[in-house]
C-alpha cells in the first residue's frame, strides 16, 4: 500500500524521537512518503494531492486541528468534493500529537504516540486480512466538514481568544484554555440570546444563547478529563446538539459540573439536547455571530445549517465494539 504521513512538527505533544519511530515503522509496512506542514491549510493541500495521487492511506500525527484541516483536503467542500463521484478515497489514520486528540480517543486509538504506532502497525496487518476499513460519519457544515464538533457562540469566541494568544507566541495548556475561557464565558452570559434553533420535528426555538453540534462524544478533553455534552452521539449516530435558553450562575455551574462527570443528568429547563439529530439550523436574529469548526475559528455567521453525513470517511482504527472506554 502506498501511504503519506502527514506530521505537524509543532503540534502540542509531538517530538522528533516519536516522529522518526512512526516513520520507521511505518516504512516496515508501507511505501511511505513523509511530509511536513510548514503553514496554515498545508495540511489540507497534502491530503488533496494524496488523493489526485491514488494514495491508500493517508497518516496524520499531530492535533485535531490538523486532522481536520486533512480530512478537509481529502473531501473537499462539502458541495464541491475533491474526489470523483464513487472514486476510491484514502483511508484516515490518526497517532495523536495534539493536546485533546478527541478523534483519536473516540476512535479508540491509543492517546500515547509510541502505543498508537504498535496500534497502526496491527490494524494494517488486519486490512491485509479483511480488506475492509471501518467508516465514521461527519458533519457537513455547508463551507466545510466537521469531525468532531462545530459551534455557534461562546466556545467560538473562546477559541477565537485561544487563536489570539497562539498568534502572540504562547503555548496554549488546559490551564491557560480555561484562563482564557472563563472570562469570554463570563462576559458572553450577560448577553441577551440571540440564537433560533430549528430541528427537525420541532418547533423553532429563540432566544438560545449557543449551540453546539457534536460528531462523538466526549466533546472534548481538559488534559485527560472528558468533557461530555451528548453522551449517546458516536461516529455511528446523528448529530449531538447542545444548546442553553439561559446562562444563569448556579443552574450553569452545576451543568458544567455535570458535563466533567460524563454528561448532563436529568432535565433542565435550559437545556435543548438531542444525541441523534439528522440536521439542524442556527440563525441569529442580531447580526453575525463567532463561529467555529473544530476548533477553528470561522468568523461571524449570522446562520449555519449543519447536517449528518453516514459513512462517508474511511478510517484505519478498531471496530466499534472495541474502542476504548472515555479517556
Amino acid at each position: 500500500m502506498r501511504a503519506v504521513l502527514i506530521v505537524n512538527p509543532t503540534a502540542t505533544s509531538t517530538t522528533a524521537a516519536a516522529r522518526d519511530l512512526l516513520a520507521h515503522a511505518l516504512k516496515s509496512r508501507l511505501q511511505l512518503t513523509v511530509e511536513h506542514t510548514t503553514h496554515r491549510g498545508h495540511g489540507a493541500e497534502l491530503a488533496q494531492k494524496a488523493v489526485e495521487d491514488g494514495t491508500d492511506v493517508v497518516v496524520v500525527h499531530g492535533g485535531d486541528g490538523t486532522v481536520s484541516g486533512v480530512v478537509n483536503g481529502l473531501l473537499g467542500r462539502p458541495d464541491s468534493p475533491t474526489a470523483a463521484p464513487g472514486a476510491p478515497l484514502p483511508a484516515l489514520a490518526v497517532v495523536p500529537g495534539g493536546s485533546a486528540n478527541v478523534l483519536a480517543r473516540s476512535l479508540g486509538i491509543s492517546p500515547d504516540p509510541v502505543a498508537a504506532t504498535n496500534q497502526l502497525i496491527q490494524l494494517l496487518d488486519d486490512y491485509r486480512r479483511h480488506q475492509a476499513w471501518r467508516r465514521i460519519s461527519l458533519i457537513d457544515c455547508g463551507e466545510r466538514w466537521a469531525v468532531i464538533n462545530a459551534g455557534m457562540g461562546v466556545d467560538a469566541e473562546v477559541v477565537a481568544a485561544v487563536e489570539a494568544q497562539r498568534g502572540k507566541g504562547v503555548k496554549v495548556t488546559p490551564l491557560r484554555y480555561w484562563r482564557v475561557a472563563v472570562p469570554v464565558t463570563i462576559a458572553f452570559s450577560r448577553r441577551e440570546p440571540v440564537l433560533t434553533l430549528e430541528l427537525p420535528g420541532r418547533e423553532p426555538v429563540s432566544g438560545v444563547h449557543f449551540a453546539w453540534v457534536s460528531n462523538t462524544s466526549p466533546w472534548t478533553y481538559s488534559n485527560s478529563r472528558p468533557m461530555v455534552t451528548n453522551p449517546g452521539c458516536s461516529f455511528e449516530s446523528g448529530l449531538g446538539v447542545f444548546a442553553l435558553t439561559a446562562m444563569r450562575v448556579l443552574p450553569t455551574l452545576r451543568l458544567v459540573r455535570q458535563l466533567l462527570a460524563k454528561g448532563p443528568k436529568g432535565t433542565h429547563k435550559q437545556l435543548i439536547r438531542d444525541d441523534d439529530a439528522a440536521c439542524l439550523t442556527v440563525t441569529s436574529t442580531a447580526g453575525p455571530v463567532a463561529s467555529q469548526v473544530d476548533g477553528d475559528y470561522l468568523g461571524l455567521r449570522e446562520t449555519m445549517t449543519f447536517r449528518a453525513v453516514r459513512d462517508v470517511l474511511p478510517v484505519v482504527a478498531p471496530p466499534t465494539k472495541t474502542a476504548f472506554e472515555l479517556r
